[in-house]
């Protein structure tokens, strides 16, 4: 199908090519004095010229680059390669999306050439997995026990299984966040777990666990009982604070069955401020998604109808200004159209300056580019829906090719 390229004909193998090989590669010119200037201007390129100027291509460009001779080869598996490469400081998110619900196979989307490349995820076992992404690393936590948790970059295939979480073994919601330090490359883990007092409808336990890879240990910075509200199973971690959405379990107006809980990891809340201190979402919400953009909270949602706030009549994406939303956009009446009507049916994940919002029950993918307003289609995923009831989810990483766990 269009669009879609195997991934593994790009990685980077032992190919043993030589340097002569680059003459066919070149054969695209029809002019031989300018096929000349091309092998004679990699010819007298130094390698740190052209390491540099390698890095900036777009990683998937990084791979075909690695194919072209013996000497780009070495270059892009180098280790001063990979130093220059941490110094672009961000490539476009690509978005991962499952085409099967039962095991965790699917396609990476590259936003910059506009294609598909058919990847396989290490660690993850089923799409149903928790899954966060920061930095170029993405961390898994099994949907069953809860006791199964990695963090590995998808690229270069490294991986480091975590300890268990302290607390709960079982919990009835928990939501797993990752946040990467692009100076120092260690990462912060998060896990919060909410979990029912036995024969009390309202009273919630909630604990926060997190996981520091300099000191390779965790600690459970809080526990409290929440009463009238229940942690879920969206948290994402900006600028050192943990976000996580709360839900409400007893009536109150549409408005009031969400908040936002706003904690500073590296402080000490007290006991019983987490409430008094939540931030009511913007809306009548459904669906609410958490992300990291630039150390910025943005929250994308559908907008409950008046009369049924169960049924959505749009989609927002807002962002957090102290303890203010902000509406940045509302999805286009068209674009909404081509996912159809439909309520807590769809997933949403971001970071850098990209949004992508995907039905679960089509392959459609939509993007919105934060910094030019703009919303688009993908290219068509190269997947066909088998039966009527197939689902399809996902979630978006920034490729990178130094960050290891």
């Amino acid at each position: 199908m269009e669009g879609e390229t195997s991934w593994v004909s790009h990685c980077i193998d032992d190919i043993g090519r030589d340097v002569g090989e680059f003459d066919s590669y070149s054969e695209l010119s029809d002019e031989e004095n300018k096929e000349i200037m091309a092998v004679s201007l990699d010819l007298i390129l130094p390698d740190d010229l052209l390491e540099r100027i390698l890095a900036y291509l777009p990683i998937a460009s990084i791979f075909k680059a690695g194919c072209v001779c013996k000497r780009w080869h070495e270059i892009v598996n180098s280790r001063r390669f990979s130093w220059n490469f941490s110094r672009v400081l961000s490539q476009k998110p690509w978005y991962f999306m499952f085409t099967s619900s039962d095991e965790p196979i699917g396609y990476a989307y590259d936003p910059i050439l506009r294609k598909w490349y058919g990847i396989e995820l290490p660690c993850i076992e089923t799409s149903n997995w928790f899954i966060a992404s920061s930095g170029g690393l993405v961390s898994f936590m099994d949907n069953e026990s809860r006791s199964e948790l990695y963090v590995c970059n998808p690229i270069n295939k490294r991986r480091r299984k975590l300890e268990q979480p302290p607390g709960l073994k079982f919990s009835d919601y928990s939501a797993l966040a990752i946040s990467v330090n692009r100076m120092s490359r260690n990462y912060n883990v998060s896990v919060v777990k909410s979990k029912q007092v036995p024969g009390d409808f309202f009273q919630w336990d909630l604990s926060i666990h997190v996981y520091d890879s300099e000191t390779l240990m965790w600690v459970t910075p809080l526990t409290e009982v929440l009463t009238g509200w229940r942690g879920g199973d969206e948290s994402v971690i900006c600028d050192g604070v943990l976000y996580f959405l709360i839900y409400s379990m007893g009536g109150g107006s549409p408005e009031n069955r969400h908040g936002l809980i706003a904690y500073n990891l590296s402080s000490r809340l007290s006991p019983g401020l987490l409430t008094r201190s939540s931030i009511p979402v913007p809306c009548s919400l459904t669906c609410g998604r958490l992300m990291n953009l630039k150390d910025k909270l943005v929250m994308v949602g559908g907008i409950g109808k008046q009369d049924r706030p169960d049924i959505i009549k749009g989609i927002g994406i807002w962002i957090l200004n102290g303890k203010e939303w902000q509406e940045i956009a509302r999805m286009p009446h068209k674009f909404f159209q081509g996912f159809g009507e439909f309520d807590d049916v769809f997933a949403s994940s971001g970071t850098d300056d990209l949004i992508y919002i995907q039905s679960y029950g089509a392959p459609a993918l939509l993007v919105f580019d934060m910094n030019q307003k703009q919303w688009r289609w993908s290219q068509k995923c190269p997947v066909t829906k088998k039966f009527p009831l197939q689902l399809f989810t996902g979630f978006c990483f920034e490729p990178r090719l130094e960050t290891d766990p």
